[in-house]
């Protein structure tokens, strides 16, 4: 996991999650993010705590405080909205506008679906921007913004608007045992997050590089491959 850290200070490290790997321990058992925080304590005695999730399909920037004070303003900045995050999707179809707004409150799918969630008018607010960056046959390369933190809240808008990400086995076309069956993985990941950690500074800005997994599709829809140097200090 040292060779994924994008970013350390004091406060916080931010970790470029791969594919395929839960940022929990699950009831079950199994590997998670969580097995590998004793390597980033980096001499502090408390390893590092989730500041935030991802699914574990998706990729990217995930912030970690690394002690109780710190984790303690994290979760103050997520849940005031004050943390930018940005993600880059493939998905299938092709919007007939070039960027907007989707607002539409989300909700539990049913107790016995965990985590599933679908639309509901009664539910909790839920915003996500988003903006076209490129269009190939059949495939769009697209920027998103959540506004809120829902759970799969991009994936559930995404395939609401008619254009689900690639390989969502949940909320798109995909089989539910989809990377065995060798369709491709989801094609979601987090790309940049800007945290505002500091009064006196600016926001930290740190950029996770595109997984080997969304390289092709992207490639097709027009990305050309440019990364950030996103080596930690």
């Amino acid at each position: 996991m040292l060779s994924r850290l994008l970013y350390r200070d004091g406060l916080m490290l931010v970790v470029d999650k791969p594919a395929g790997l839960s940022v929990h321990r699950g009831p079950k058992g199994g590997a998670s993010l969580e097995d590998y925080f004793d390597v980033l304590r980096f001499g502090l005695p408390r390893m590092p705590a989730l500041a935030h999730r991802l699914d574990k399909d998706t990729t990217g920037c995930l912030v970690l405080g690394r002690h109780r004070k710190a984790l303690a303003l994290l979760g103050k900045l997520f849940k005031q909205g004050k943390i930018g995050k940005t993600y880059w999707a493939v998905v299938e179809g092709s919007p007939e506008t070039d960027e907007g707004l989707i607002d539409m409150p989300l909700g539990r799918l049913d107790e016995s679906r965990g985590w599933w969630m679908k639309p509901d008018p009664n539910g909790k607010p839920s915003q996500t921007t988003w903006k076209v960056m490129g269009r190939a046959q059949g495939q769009t390369w697209l920027a998103l913004e959540p506004l809120t933190g829902r759970t799969h809240q991009i994936r559930v808008h995404c395939s609401e608007m008619g254009w689900p990400v690639v390989g969502d086995n949940i909320y798109g076309s995909a089989p539910r045992n989809s990377v065995s069956l060798g369709e491709p993985p989801l094609h979601l990941h987090s790309r940049e997050i800007v945290v505002p950690i500091s009064k006196n500074k600016p926001p930290v800005v740190t950029t996770a590089p595109v997984p080997a997994h969304m390289r092709e599709m992207l490639t097709k829809c027009g990305w050309k491959g440019e990364e950030p140097n996103t080596a930690a200090p």
